[in-house]
């Protein structure tokens, strides 16, 4: 059993070897355009998020303190490293389903 936080879900562990494995240049494109993603989900969120609590979970949260000390390849990656920890703040399901495009995109 893996204990990483993104081995919980296949769509990131994959989007993860295939970022991994992808060329700096493209990746850093990639980072940009996440985060930009990122923020426009933010904004349609603003709303909802006073009228309900948003928790990260201890598994992510763990994930956002490794990132913090640089212990990931990912996090080596500036730009990366800042659109993981952009995404890591969304709601579970708003991460995971841009986990999802990003494996089925980078795997075509």
């Amino acid at each position: 059993m893996n204990r990483r936080w993104y081995d919980s879900n296949e769509y990131t562990e994959r989007a993860l070897s295939l970022l991994k494995d992808m060329d700096e240049t493209k990746r850093r494109e990639l980072s940009k355009d996440l985060t930009a993603v990122v923020r426009q989900i933010k904004e349609m969120h603003e709303e909802d998020e006073e009228e309900q609590d948003v928790s990260l979970g201890i598994d992510r949260v763990l994930g956002l303190y490794k990132i913090s000390n640089s212990r990931r390849w990912y996090d080596k990656v500036s730009l990366l490293s800042y659109a993981m920890k952009t995404m890591s703040t969304l709601p579970k399901e708003d991460f995971y389903n841009i986990m999802e495009g990003l494996s089925n995109t980078l795997s075509a």
